[in-house]
């Protein structure tokens, strides 16, 4: 079996990834647009059954409904809010669609919750005196615990920084990897990071491709493993700090984690993201953006709508008012024991 690298490093980005996919030809008009929009959706997009389930959507209902909204004489404005309001009926924030004037996106996946992180107590955990290696901040908190931020999986990560980083936590009891606010980026760092926690191979996942226009068309699932590190691994226990705005990449690398045996998740349920995002084009130069590849937990269950951690912990406004993050202050007495 080949490294999750091999199979998904090209894959999976938040930014928008090209795809080779023909379309049907439909005229730059804009009930041409709404249609290859539409149509787009229909044979590409991966969790139609999937959300069909979930909350009953039913995307043939979905067209005709917006199709009564377009007529030859909107304008570009109006024909944009149209496709944007029918792309939000996914509830999907791996979907855009992006004009000259706008991009829309659908980010109610975290906007309806609540943050359970704040950027003030974190200047208050991390200090001044914290070390910075690629995009990771930390530092020994005064408990002997180490504690990483890292907030976005777009920053690189080489294996000398991470050996580095362990090798500073050596002494500590345990480490906190603060990820809540990361809403992905490069799958490779997170599995670079997942593979310095474990020693052996780890079912973490399936993954499946689409084979067809219809809304099951999928091949069998196929098994993704994490193999561990060839560099320093740690041998402690970690504590990974989850929220609603865990998306994408690093919603994978909670996935990741939450199969280890060392680790465990505590916070929030994370903002979900499970489709690799792919791109196409309407009649009018406006780009698509779509999950076209589903990814699913190790028990074979889709992670689409987030994962639940180990332990639940919300921010508390009293110890807000005192200069503590709950979430931080559970974890570490989990690590102390």
């Amino acid at each position: 079996m080949k490294k999750l690298t091999l199979l998904l490093s090209w894959l999976l980005t938040l930014s928008c990834l090209t795809s080779c996919v023909d379309e049907e030809e439909f005229p730059d008009t804009p009930m041409g647009n709404f249609e290859a929009l539409w149509k787009i959706i229909d044979e590409h997009y991966c969790f139609l059954d999937y959300k069909n389930l979930e909350y009953g959507l039913d995307w043939q209902q979905a067209h005709d409904k917006y199709a009564q909204r377009i007529n030859d004489k909107m304008t570009d404005t109006q024909l944009f809010e149209v496709l944007a309001a029918m792309l939000s009926e996914l509830r999907d924030g791996h979907v855009n669609l992006t004009a000259a004037h706008d991009m829309a996106r659908y980010w109610q996946w975290h906007e309806n919750y609540p943050a359970n992180y704040s950027d003030s107590l974190e200047r208050i955990y991390l200090g001044t005196d914290y070390r910075i290696a690629a995009g990771m901040r930390y530092k020994i908190l005064d408990d002997n615990i180490g504690y990483i931020r890292y907030e976005s999986f777009n920053n690189p990560i080489g294996s000398g920084n991470l050996t580095e980083v362990l090798n500073y936590f050596i002494l500590c009891q345990g480490i906190i990897i603060d990820i809540r606010g990361n809403g992905g980026g490069d799958l490779t760092n997170a599995e670079k990071i997942a593979s310095r926690f474990t020693n052996e191979r780890v079912l973490v996942g399936y993954i499946q491709h689409k084979t067809g226009p219809g809304h099951g068309d999928f091949s069998a699932m196929e098994p993704r493993y994490l193999d561990p590190a060839a560099s320093l691994r740690w041998q402690k226990h970690v504590i990974v700090l989850t929220n609603r705005h865990v998306f994408s990449a690093a919603n994978e690398f909670a996935m990741y984690m939450k199969a280890l045996p060392s680790a465990r998740l505590i916070g929030d349920v994370t903002g979900g993201g499970a489709g690799m995002p792919f791109s196409s084009s309407l009649p009018n130069g406006w780009i698509v953006r779509f999950s076209a590849v589903p990814m699913y937990d190790a028990k074979g269950k889709s992670t689409e709508f987030g994962i639940v951690p180990d332990m639940y912990v919300p921010l508390r406004d009293e110890h807000l008012k005192r200069g503590k993050d709950t979430i931080i202050e559970v974890a570490r007495k989990l690590l102390s024991q």
